[in-house]
C-alpha cells in the first residue's frame, strides 16, 4: 500500500529535480567532477554506455545530471545508473562530486564495501544502493544533512553496533535496509522525527520490540518482519497514531494482542502472521474501522471468531489460518460485504458452511481446509451463489461423503478447486464441464472411481491437474493430450492469492510445496496411483509446457512413445509400476530439464539411455525391469522378452524350454565325441 506510492512520488521528485536544473545551454561540467567521474568508471564494468570521453562535457553522459545555473561550467547533481548491468566497486573518488544529491546504482552487481566518505554527503537527498553485493558493517557516524531517501536493501551488509542515524540526518522520510545480515545490531532511531517508512525486514534482529520506534510519530509503514524478534507486544505500538501498514510477522513474538488498535485509526494492514501469540482477538481489532487486511495465520490464538463487520465494513482479506479458534464457521462473516479473500483452514471449528455465506458477493478466496465441517453437498449449493469465486480450497474435510454429481451447480468463475485427502467417494462431476475458466484441479486422495470423462482435456486455462490415489479407470482420455494451455501456453488468466498460501499435495512422506499464487503451481499431470489401463498416447508429446508427468502405479501397458521427447519442458517424468515394455527411448536424453525419471518395475529391456540427464538419474529408477541392461556396462545383445503370461502358464514355458535346453546338450556332447574319435564300435561308449 505504502510502498508504490513512496516509489511515484520519487520518481516525481527525481523528474522536477531535472527539470528544473535543467536550461537551455549545456555548459561544461566542473572539472573537479569530470575527474571524479573518470575515477569512478575506472572501478566498473562494463564500459557504460553514452559516456564518451572524448568530450569534457560530463554532463552530457547517460545517467548524469548537471546544475546547469552557472553560464561557465556545470556541477553533477545527480548520478543515476541503476540497473545498468554494472559490475565492479565503489570507488572512493566518487566522492569528489561534492554537490551530488542524488545517487542511485540500484539493481546492478557492484561488490565490496561502501567507502566510508560515502556516507558524509552534504548535500545528498537520495541515495539507492540496494539489489547489490555489496559488504562491510555500516559506518556507526553518518553525517548525511540533507539525506531523505535512503535504500541500502537486498545486500550483504553485515552489522551496524549503535548506529545513531538521525543524528545529523534527522530530515530522513525513507529507510530501507531489508535483506541483509545485520543480526544482534542495534539502530537507534529516536532522532528521526521525520521518519514514514521504515524497512528492517529479514535481517535475522533479535531483541523485544524497538521502544525507541514508538517515538515516530510520524511513521506511516514499519515492517520487521523475517527476524527474531521475541517478547511480548507492547502497547507503545498505539502510540504510532499515523501508521498505515504494520507487518511484524516470522518473528517469535509471545503472548496476547495488545488491544491498542482503536489508536491506530489509519491502520489499513495489519499481519503478525508466524509468531507465538496466544489468547484471545482484541476488541479494538474485530470492530477497527480502518482496516483493510488482517493476517493471523499459524499462531495459537483461541477461542470464538467475533469479527464486527458492521464495525468493519471495509475489510477485504481476513486470514485466522492455523490458529485454535473454536465454535462454527461464523455465519455473521457474511456481513462484511467487502470480503475478497477468506482463510479459516486448520482451525477446530466444525458444522456446515452458513447459509448466509451466499451473500459474500465479492468473495474470491476462500480456503476452510481441515476445519471439520461436513455436507459437501450443501456447502457447494451454497457457495455457488458467491459470483466472484476464483479459489476454492476445501481439503481434509466431508470424510467419506459423497461427491454431489448435481448437473445444476454453477462455478462459472472458479479458476482452483482444491478438495483432496477427504476420501469423497462418486466419480468426476459433471458440473465441473461448466467452469471454462478452471486452470488448476486437485482431487488428489480421495475414493472417486470410474473412467475420466473426455471433456477433461476441454479445458483452455487448465495447466495443474492433480487426480492421484483414486480409483479411476479404464484409458487415459487421449482429450488431455490437447489441452490448451499445455500445448500453446495460453495466456494465465493470472490470480493472484496473496492473501493466503496453497499447498500442493504429494505423496505421504514427502514435503509439502508451497506456493503464494495459482500461476505459480508448475504445469501438471498427475494421475498416479488409480488403476487406469492402455497406452500412453503418443500425442502427450504435443505437451511442450508440461513439467510434471506422473503416471505411476497404474496398469498402462504397451511401449513409450518415442514422441515423449517433444515434451521439451518436461523436469518430471514418474512410469514406475506399470506393464509397460519395449525399449526406452533414446530420444528422452534430450529431455535437457529433466531431473527425475522413473520406469521402475515394467517389463522393458534393451540398453538404457545414457546421455543428458539420465547419467544424473539412479540405479532404482530403472530396478524391476530384467531384461534392461545397465547404463555403465557395454552395450547389451538384444533379447527376445516372453509374451506377458499368467502365472499358470509361465512353469510350462518353463518346461519347454528346459527340455529343448537337455536336447540340444545331447547333440552337441555327441557331436564332439564323434569329433574326438571316441566313437566305438557296438559295445563301447563314450567317455566324456
Amino acid at each position: 500500500m505504502g510502498i508504490p506510492k513512496v516509489s511515484l512520488a520519487f520518481v516525481m521528485v527525481v523528474i522536477m529535480f531535472q527539470q528544473m536544473i535543467q536550461g537551455s545551454q549545456e555548459p561544461a561540467c566542473y572539472m573537479n567532477d569530470l575527474t571524479a567521474i573518470k575515477g569512478f568508471a575506472k572501478c566498473l564494468e562494463p564500459d557504460i554506455g553514452g559516456w564518451n570521453w572524448s568530450s569534457s562535457n560530463c554532463c552530457s553522459f547517460t545517467g548524469i545530471t548537471c546544475d546547469n545555473s552557472s553560464d561557465i561550467y556545470g556541477r553533477v547533481v545527480g548520478l543515476e545508473l541503476g540497473n545498468k548491468r554494472l559490475t565492479g566497486t565503489i570507488c572512493e573518488s566518487l566522492v569528489g562530486l561534492k554537490q551530488l544529491r542524488i545517487l542511485n546504482l540500484s539493481l546492478n552487481s557492484l561488490h565490496g564495501k561502501i567507502p566510508a566518505n560515502l556516507f558524509h554527503f552534504r548535500n545528498l537527498e537520495v541515495l539507492d544502493l540496494s539489489n547489490n553485493y555489496l559488504v562491510g558493517p555500516l559506518p556507526s557516524a553518518i553525517h548525511l544533512p540533507s539525506i531523505k531517501y535512503l535504500d541500502l536493501s537486498k545486500n550483504y551488509f553485515s552489522s551496524f553496533i549503535s548506529m545513531r542515524l538521525c543524528t545529523s540526518s534527522s530530515h530522513i522520510q525513507y529507510l530501507d535496509l531489508a535483506h541483509n545480515f545485520f543480526g544482534e545490531g542495534l539502530i537507534y532511531l529516536e532522532n528521526c522525527t521525520s521518519l514514514q517508512y521504515v524497512f528492517l525486514n529479514g535481517n535475522g534482529l533479535s531483541g523485544t520490540f524497538p521502544e525507541n520506534l514508538f517515538r515516530l510519530q510520524h511513521l506511516r509503514v514499519l515492517h520487521l518482519q523475517q527476524n527474531q524478534f521475541s517478547g511480548p507486544l507492547s502497547y507503545g505500538i498505539g502510540n504510532l497514531s499515523n501508521l498505515v501498514e504494520l507487518d511484524i510477522s516470522l518473528n517469535d513474538f509471545s503472548g496476547s494482542l495488545p488491544d491498542v488498535f482503536g489508536r491506530l485509526r489509519k491502520l489499513e494492514s495489519f499481519s503478525a502472521s508466524s509468531n507465538r501469540l496466544t489468547g484471545l482477538l482484541p476488541a479494538s481489532l474485530v470492530n477497527s474501522a480502518s482496516l483493510l487486511r488482517i493476517d493471523l495465520h499459524n499462531n495459537s490464538l483461541d477461542g470464538p471468531i467475533r469479527i464486527n463487520c458492521s464495525a468493519m465494513a471495509r475489510v477485504t482479506s481476513l486470514d485466522l489460518a492455523s490458529n485454535n479458534f473454536q465454535g462454527p464457521v461464523p455465519a455473521s462473516l457474511s456481513s462484511c460485504q467487502s470480503l475478497r479473500a477468506l482463510d479459516l483452514a486448520r482451525n477446530k471449528l466444525g458444522g456446515v458452511v452458513p447459509f448466509e455465506f451466499r451473500n459474500l458477493h465479492a468473495l474470491e478466496s476462500l480456503s476452510l481446509g481441515n476445519t471439520s465441517i461436513n455436507n459437501i453437498s450443501t456447502a457447494l449449493e451454497i457457495l455457488q451463489h458467491c459470483k466472484n469465486l476464483t479459489i476454492l480450497v476445501l481439503s481434509l474435510n466431508f470424510y467419506q461423503e459423497e461427491m454431489p454429481s448435481n448437473v445444476n451447480l454453477q462455478f462459472t468463475s472458479l479458476k482452483a478447486l482444491i478438495i483432496p485427502f477427504c476420501h469423497l467417494r462418486g466419480s468426476l462431476p459433471i458440473w465441473l464441464s461448466s467452469s471454462k475458466m478452471l486452470q488448476l484441479l486437485d482431487l488428489s486422495w480421495n475414493s472417486l472411481g470410474g473412467s475420466l470423462p473426455s471433456w477433461i482435456g476441454k479445458f483452455e486455462y487448465l495447466f495443474y491437474l492433480d487426480l492421484s490415489n483414486n480409483s479411476f479407470s479404464g484409458e487415459i482420455p487421449e482429450s488431455l493430450t490437447g489441452l490448451e494451455n499445455l500445448v500453446h501456453k495460453t495466456a494465465l488468466l493470472k490470480e493472484s492469492s496473496e492473501h493466503f498460501s496453497l499447498v500442493k499435495s504429494k505423496e505421504q512422506g514427502r514435503p509439502y510445496l508451497v506456493y503464494n499464487d495459482v500461476w505459480s503451481f508448475p504445469p501438471t499431470i498427475d494421475l498416479s496411483h488409480n488403476m487406469f489401463s492402455g497406452p500412453i498416447w503418443p500425442s502427450f508429446g504435443n505437451l511442450k509446457n508440461l513439467h510434471d508427468l506422473s503416471l505411476e502405479e497404474n496398469n498402462l501397458s504397451g511401449s513409450i512413445p518415442e514422441s515423449i521427447s517433444g515434451m521439451t519442458s518436461l523436469e518430471v517424468l514418474d512410469l514406475s509400476r506399470n506393464n509397460l515394455s519395449g525399449e526406452i527411448p533414446h530420444s528422452l536424453a534430450r529431455l535437457s530439464f529433466l531431473s527425475v525419471f522413473n520406469v521402475s518395475y515394467n517389463r522393458l529391456y534393451g540398453d538404457t539411455p545414457s546421455g543428458g540427464q539420465f547419467m544424473t538419474f539412479p540405479e532404482s529408477s530403472f530396478d524391476g525391469n530384467q531384461a534392461l541392461c545397465p547404463r555403465l556396462l557395454a552395450p547389451c545383445q538384444r533379447k527376445q522378452i516372453p509374451p506377458l503370461v499368467s502365472p499358470g502358464k509361465k512353469m510350462k514355458i518353463v518346461d519347454w524350454n528346459f527340455g529343448i535346453g537337455a536336447a540340444t546338450g545331447f547333440l552337441l556332447t555327441v557331436f564332439f565325441c564323434f569329433k574326438s574319435g571316441w566313437v566305438f564300435p557296438k559295445g563301447r561308449v563314450c567317455r566324456y
